[in-house]
């Protein structure tokens, strides 16, 4: 699933793109898309978008006439642009936005049409999409601190609530935790001040140093496979190969639907977590369904 780094990618190549374009024509190719009803989708028509943001992991477009696309790609959707308008694959396509200097398309990999559109009146009415959390990329040290211990949870669950943070998913998580060399079943009360501290640096630095990376590789081009993990992360998806600083393998863990990457020597004192040890600890700290972290961010 695309975080906070790849959608703001997203929403840098959108503004370039198609910042004062009329938009011409929008269809809704999948009957399950588009989620609200008044206004309707088609109200976009021959409006203009005037702002670009995020709320969560939620692409929000700001249009003439005080309306709001609200865009939800979840774990399988992505954004395409092509200059020339392409065929319409029912099979993949979602929805369709035709602009003067070309076409935008969400798409959606899978079986599960689990990606999302809303169009909503006022930007009041974009506070039921907020959860909550605070920006990863304004929040101070001292808020930092408060909100990882304002509720007891293991770290990984700490920084994918969005409740709490906005926009980290399970990659970032994993890591900011090596980065803070942290194990992801820490739980928040037993943080000191000192990690505290670390967790927080190691936060903002990851998150600035992927979004940087991403625009150098990108270079002003549409980000058109973007994914949350890439070849240049210490331990995200990268079971079994040698962690970064240390040389020790990389080590994975899943428990129900939720998949971690992490290094033992550096995080956990070179305890491996798996088996009915870590199911007991985690109980019902752990999200079973991705959706509950990642989905609704």
């Amino acid at each position: 699933m695309p975080e906070l780094p790849d959608l703001t990618m997203y929403l840098e190549a959108l503004d370039a793109r198609t910042r004062g374009q009329t938009l011409e024509r929008v269809t809704a190719v999948s009957p399950f898309v588009v989620r609200s009803v008044e206004p309707p989708f088609s109200a976009l028509a021959g409006r203009s978008p005037l702002s670009f943001a995020l709320i969560g992991k939620r692409l929000v477009v700001g249009f003439e006439g005080d309306l709001f696309l609200v865009m939800h790609l979840m774990v399988s959707g992505r954004l395409q642009w092509h200059t020339t308008r392409p065929k319409i694959h029912r099979r993949l396509m979602m929805a369709v936005f035709d602009f003067p200097a070309g076409t935008l398309m969400l798409t959606e990999a899978g079986t599960k049409r689990r990606a999302s559109i809303y169009v909503v009146r006022g930007a009041a009415a974009l506070e039921q999409f907020a959860h909550g959390g605070l920006d990863p990329m304004a929040v101070t040290d001292t808020q930092f601190a408060a909100r990882v211990r304002s509720e007891n949870h293991t770290l990984k669950r700490t920084l994918t609530d969005p409740r709490l943070f906005s926009g980290i998913g399970s990659v970032y998580a994993d890591e900011i935790l090596h980065r803070a060399r942290l194990s992801p079943v820490r739980w928040s009360s037993q943080i000191t001040d000192a990690e505290l501290a670390t967790l927080y640096a190691a936060m903002r630095g990851s998150l600035v140093e992927s979004t940087s990376r991403l625009r150098a590789e990108l270079q002003g081009a549409w980000p058109a496979h973007l994914t949350a993990g890439h070849d240049g992360m210490s331990v995200h998806g990268k079971s079994g190969k040698p962690c970064p600083v240390c040389g020790a393998p990389v080590q994975r863990f899943r428990y129900d639907d939720a998949e971690t990457h992490y290094c033992a020597q550096c995080q956990t004192g070179g305890t491996r977590l798996a088996g009915r040890t870590l199911s007991r600890l985690l109980k019902d700290n752990w999200p079973r369904d991705l959706d509950l972290i990642e989905g609704e961010g």
